[in-house]
């Protein structure tokens, strides 16, 4: 995601027409609404787009997109992160060889639409029980969308050993999600209290407060410090901070820094609110 917004902003200083983006960049709406008052807008559809170019955001199109693109004209920069590019080869070859592919994700997630885009026998399916209504189909292929956690890849997987001949199983979760939800549960198991920053439509920071949250009651979910409360911290002594993949440093560290900032200010790190290592 950083990827993305490093080739926005460079294209935004060397394009001379009209730049846009197909959706949102990322989700988090500070780093959309910064460039978007740099000269970045955003298009929902490639037919709104008559010249100029346009960055296809990380989490990718389907082919027929890119396709379309060309045909019109457009400058075409491709952000696709490399995870989600890999997620989509393979469930292209799953389905030419055969295989009803499930992507075993989030309906209606961008990524996920790309993916499944253009496919010709495809489910999505988010959770065990979803998996176990499909249909028994005699050749099954499975993909995930990157942002998914092992452990639903795991359940999903599970459930659909009921449902099939054959099996085959490509795990294209992102290793750096992984280790970010192998931290987010490390830091909860130290915290009094956790602050999960990033973007409310951001499936990603959305998981993370779902892991912090099974270990820690006391967590809280913000965009920006104006969110923050200070009754929130009241008898804490260890507090986590931890941000989503499309959380920009510098919004984390103003979280942390807030945090800190509502102790006395003669108090040592040791007491009050302390801040375990910086997550992001």
């Amino acid at each position: 995601m950083k990827r993305a917004i490093r080739l926005a902003e460079r294209a935004l200083e060397e394009s001379t027409g009209p730049f846009y983006t197909l959706g949102e960049l990322i989700h988090n709406p500070q780093v959309v609404s910064d460039l978007e008052s740099r000269g970045l807008r955003v298009a929902s559809a490639i037919s709104e787009i008559e010249k100029g170019t346009v960055l296809i955001r990380c989490h990718g199109v389907a082919a027929g997109v890119l396709e379309e693109a060309n045909m019109r004209g457009v400058n075409v920069i491709d952000a696709t992160c490399p995870f989600v590019k890999k997620a989509q080869e393979l469930a292209s070859f799953l389905s030419n060889a055969g295989y009803r592919v499930v992507v075993v994700g989030d309906r209606g997630h961008p990524e996920v639409d790309a993916i499944a885009g253009g496919l010709r026998k495809v489910s999505v399916v988010g959770t065990e029980e979803e998996a176990e209504r499909l249909e028994k189909t005699r050749k099954l292929g499975v993909v995930a969308q990157t942002t998914q956690s092992f452990e639903t890849l795991s359940g999903v997987v599970a459930a659909l050993l009921g449902r099939t001949q054959e099996l085959r199983v490509h795990n294209t979760t992102c290793e750096t999600t992984s280790r970010r939800h192998a931290e987010a549960v490390e830091l909860a198991s130290k915290a009094d209290v956790m602050v999960v920053v990033g973007g409310r439509n951001s499936a990603n920071t959305a998981r993370l407060y779902g892991i912090c949250r099974k270990s820690v009651r006391r967590t809280h979910w913000v965009e920006t410090t104006g969110e923050l409360k200070r009754q929130w911290f009241r008898g804490a002594v260890h507090v986590g901070v931890i941000g989503g993949a499309s959380t920009p440093d510098r919004l984390i560290r103003e979280v942390a820094d807030w945090i800190v900032s509502i102790e006395a200010p003669n108090k040592r790190a040791s007491s009050g609110a302390r801040l375990p290592r910086k997550n992001h």
